[in-house]
């Protein structure tokens, strides 16, 4: 990897026409409506009452898979989502036309042998100027370590309580998830292409970080916020282990002094794949 290209990349200004019909193809990737008969799941996915996930927000403006970029020189086939964070200004519209600008805010060396981590921001404007969230997100690079250290790590997330969870929920995902899911802007082959996956390790093409990310922040508003979105106002989780479409995900949750901590398993294998969570739900 080039560490001075990394942290000098400039990004383009992404401006960014979203639909009801985007809204609602990006719920059905996270497979937030399991029954089309039951109303409080069928408003994010169809109907006047529809409504925007938070984490849409992490989709919105995409930049695509610009660490691919050759001046870069990353492995990006080994490259997996290492963790995720949101926080919203304003519950975001069904449909509008947004502003994404992105920047790269620090690198983590952790070793020749065993990768880096890169993070990097997104503020969200609305076509006014008026901030509708942030978003980070980090990047594990397992074939780029011995790159050296720029910048900063972004906030660290506390373990979850070692007591029983308050409750859980399951979700159940279709074989084809990353095929649904990726029709929302990410394009990686490493969730599409068998041949690909191999290549970078799996035994078959992998869940995206951010869809069962997605999986997670809905579990949370139909469990918590009796199924209305507006009450999450932030969430962030660390991406421990992959999922394969197909796989059942249970998503167990505790109270924290005003907070919710949260963590995520694949039911089949009783692996955590979502480890570290945290949100904040307002009344």
């Amino acid at each position: 990897m080039n560490l001075e290209q990394l942290t000098s990349f400039s990004f383009p200004e992404i401006r960014s026409a979203y639909s009801e019909r985007d809204t609602s193809l990006y719920a059905l990737g996270v497979a937030a409506c399991q029954d089309p008969l039951n109303a409080d799941e069928l408003k994010f996915v169809a109907g006047d009452a529809l409504q925007a996930l938070p984490s849409l927000s992490c989709v919105l403006a995409h930049p695509g898979f610009w660490i691919k970029a050759p001046e870069l020189g990353v492995n990006y086939v080994k490259l997996v989502h290492a963790e995720q964070y949101f926080q919203l200004a304003a519950p975001l519209p069904t449909r509008g036309e947004v502003i994404g600008r992105y920047r790269v805010t620090g690198v983590v060396d952790k070793g020749e042998k065993s990768g880096a981590l890169v993070y990097f921001e997104k503020s969200l404007h609305s076509l006014d100027g008026a901030l509708l969230g942030t978003v980070e997100s980090t990047y594990f690079l397992r074939g780029d370590g011995g790159c050296g250290n720029w910048g900063k790590p972004a906030r660290e997330f506390p373990a979850v309580p070692a007591v029983a969870p308050a409750g859980t929920i399951e979700v159940p995902t279709l074989p084809i998830a990353a095929l649904i899911y990726r029709l929302s802007g990410d394009y990686n082959p490493l969730h599409s292409d068998p041949t690909v996956a191999r290549k970078a390790g799996f035994e078959k093409p992998i869940l995206h970080g951010l869809c069962t990310y997605g999986i997670a922040c809905q579990s949370l508003i139909r469990a918590l916020c009796g199924s209305d979105a507006t009450r999450l106002v932030n969430m962030g989780a660390r991406f421990t282990k992959p999922v394969y479409p197909g796989e059942i995900i249970r998503t167990e949750y505790w109270h924290t002094e005003g907070n919710v901590q949260f963590r995520s398993l694949s039911v089949e294998r009783n692996e955590v794949v979502l480890d570290r969570g945290v949100a904040k739900i307002v009344v």
